[in-house]
């Protein structure tokens, strides 16, 4: 009979034991989920903000607070890939506009809450980027005088382009025109041949 008992005591107190363990456990995962379902709330609302002040015009605010979401949190939601996209093209950054919209397309597909949106803004931005690459790609080819040592010829000095010799330059404001001693010429209206190639690549150091 005393064995009886203490076996039942011992099953009841394991099975307390076991109760309280499992009741613990449950009300941890339950504090993380509310955890989570609040840092989620929160995030929503930072976008939501952001998206405000991109649809006001406020493209490098909105720009500003997209990078802050992205730098506070690990997993990036879908839709934040597209408004962040969708900014981007705003902003002219072709390049990053594209990456981003592309990740949002990557994950909806044709069956996302933007994926239409997302394809036109898309398309936009993959032109300008053409553009853009273009552009550089012309830059790029050019051949300009800054890139090379011009020859003075015998003087060894040039009419200062600054001032064309004058020795100042005039600047205009509210009360009329002011003149002022020239910046590159020293007061001279030439400069040495050295010098003009330094005013050439933006090298001269002035006064």
């Amino acid at each position: 009979m005393t064995k009886v008992v203490c076996t039942l005591i011992l099953l009841s107190t394991s099975l307390l034991s076991f109760a309280q363990s499992q009741y613990e456990k449950d009300k941890i995962k339950e504090l993380e989920l509310q955890r989570q379902m609040d840092r989620t709330r929160k995030i929503t609302m930072k976008i939501d903000s952001a998206v405000r002040l991109s649809d006001e015009g406020h493209y490098e605010e909105a720009d500003t607070k997209f990078r802050i979401i992205l730098k506070s949190i690990r997993s990036v939601p879908s839709d934040l890939t597209f408004h962040f996209g969708k900014n981007s093209f705003l902003l002219g950054k072709y390049r990053q506009s594209v990456d981003w919209l592309n990740k949002y397309i990557q994950l909806k597909g044709t069956q996302g809450q933007y994926s239409e949106e997302a394809m036109e803004w898309l398309s936009k931005a993959e032109t300008e980027l053409l553009k853009e690459r273009e552009l550089e790609a012309k830059r790029a080819s050019e051949v300009l005088s800054g890139d090379y040592y011009i020859d003075c010829g015998p003087t060894g000095k040039v009419l200062c382009p600054t001032c064309k010799g004058s020795a100042v330059v005039v600047r205009k404001n509210y009360f009329g025109e002011v003149y002022k001693t020239c910046p590159s010429c020293n007061k001279l209206g030439y400069l040495s041949c050295d010098d003009y190639n330094k005013l050439l690549k933006g090298k001269l150091i002035t006064e």
